[in-house]
């Protein structure tokens, strides 16, 4: 939840620049009127850049300012379509960027789920370790032989190595 919770927080803070006053402001909206020990996790956002807003019963509420454009950037949207949830909205999956692009059509081929590999990032699909492939990798093994080994393509085993060589670089 916490991982949700930082992703969320990196979409908002990131990508629209939305100030640290208007995210606590926010925060606290959501403590009083959504209790949740995850707030950032249980609530579906939308951002103009300038404020956050929820939606509840098909409205969208600014909770973060008392007024605000209701205009949504493709940004923040795409961040938060990378979330799974299950049946009560709870944040279950989370895939992962592995390149600049941050659009709804970036790849959704590494994923993190608490329930595989004690939620690290694996292929989707798979239990194969994002981190295992890189080690093979920078260890001299070519893409087409791991993706051999793995019965991936190769396109799968290179966001693998995006995936662990941002994370290095990060």
């Amino acid at each position: 939840m916490n991982l949700i919770e930082a992703h969320v927080l990196a979409a908002i803070r990131r990508h629209h620049r939305v100030s640290f006053p208007k995210v606590r402001k926010a925060i606290r909206y959501l403590n009083r009127h959504f209790p949740s020990p995850h707030p950032l996790a249980d609530q579906r956002f939308e951002t103009d850049g300038l404020d956050i807003f929820v939606e509840q019963f098909g409205e969208l509420i600014a909770i973060s300012s008392d007024e605000g454009q209701l205009s949504m950037r493709d940004t923040l949207k795409a961040h938060l379509h990378r979330i799974e949830r299950d049946v009560p909205s709870l944040a279950i999956k989370l895939y992962l960027f592995t390149r600049q692009d941050t659009s709804e059509t970036a790849p959704r081929v590494i994923v993190v789920d608490p329930r595989i590999a004690l939620g690290r990032p694996v292929l989707v699909g798979t239990r194969i370790s994002t981190e295992v492939v890189y080690q093979r990798f920078e260890a001299g093994e070519p893409v087409a032989r791991l993706a051999d080994d793995y019965g991936r393509t190769s396109e799968e085993i290179e966001e693998a190595i995006r995936c662990e060589h941002y994370r290095d670089a990060a």
